[in-house]
């Protein structure tokens, strides 16, 4: 299938969103709920499996969709097609404070490998498939990093990324341990593997997890600095757990709590509960 070239225009800081404007019979392929908005000339159709795979009839829409359940996505896609006889946009959001990354395929070499949650949309003719990683040892505790997206073609794909973003060029050998929640995405001649920390009480109690990611140039790799998983946890973690109001973050509410303690304390010791 030949691929479509759109134009872009990503907006925002934080929560950022991009608009791709389509050509007449251009289409892009979007994640399921990433739409914002759309012009009306615009004819959304969601289908089984990625947006290439509909070339390769029943079994081909079978694989495509197989491979987007094992790497935790909608077994459907949804298509953004121009019917019109002008150009029309349409917009997708990010789901998190981020970056969104456009990444010209035919730039890179028409393969790129990113984090399972990363892809947000892409031009028609971009295939979605999976990477699963060889090494034993990957396999069994690379936890994020175990089976990752594989985008191939050479139109334009958008990824997302939380927090700041970083791009890092490595030279044959060169070598960067990085959290494997933080690889957003990395080129195929990328060697990825998972080290272990080496240190017993590094790994208990230095809050990083038991392994790294180990990155291995030559190559492109994206990092970014507020992975969700990251992000949930601290959410979880701040939220009452017993269904009640956290009140931390209130100043009444502090100094309210601090006063009811202050006044328990006062009657136990002035003998009051007796």
């Amino acid at each position: 299938m030949a691929m479509d070239v759109v134009d872009f225009e990503i907006k925002g800081a934080e929560m950022q969103f991009v608009e791709v404007e389509l050509d007449p019979g251009e289409a892009a392929i979007g994640e399921a709920g990433s739409m914002m908005f759309m012009d009306a000339a615009i004819n959304m159709d969601t289908v089984f499996g990625d947006g290439a795979a509909n070339q390769g009839g029943f079994f081909g829409k079978l694989l495509g969709a197989g491979k987007r359940l094992i790497t935790g996505e909608s077994l459907f896609t949804t298509i953004y097609t121009n019917n019109g006889s002008s150009k029309q946009r349409v917009a997708f959001a990010a789901p998190y404070p981020g970056k969104i990354l456009p990444m010209d395929l035919r730039q890179l070499g028409g393969t790129l490998i990113c984090q399972k949650d990363a892809f947000l949309c892409a031009a028609r003719g971009v295939s979605l498939g999976i990477a699963i990683q060889q090494k034993l040892g990957t396999g069994f505790f690379g936890g994020e990093g175990f089976i990752m997206q594989k985008l191939e073609g050479d139109g334009m794909a958008f990824v997302h990324a939380g927090g700041t973003v970083v791009r890092r060029t490595l030279a044959p050998g060169q070598t960067l341990l990085v959290d494997t929640g933080c690889v957003v995405a990395y080129t195929p001649s990328v060697d990825f593997e998972i080290q272990y920390v080496g240190k017993i009480k590094t790994a208990l109690f230095g809050g990083e997890g038991l392994f790294l990611a180990k990155l291995t140039g030559p190559g492109e790799i994206w990092l970014q600095s507020l992975p969700f998983s990251r992000l949930a946890s601290r959410i979880f973690a701040a939220a009452p757990q017993n269904g009640g109001r956290k009140e931390e973050g209130s100043v009444l509410g502090g100094f309210a709590a601090g006063a009811a303690g202050v006044g328990i304390l006062g009657g136990l010791l002035g003998g009051d509960d007796e």
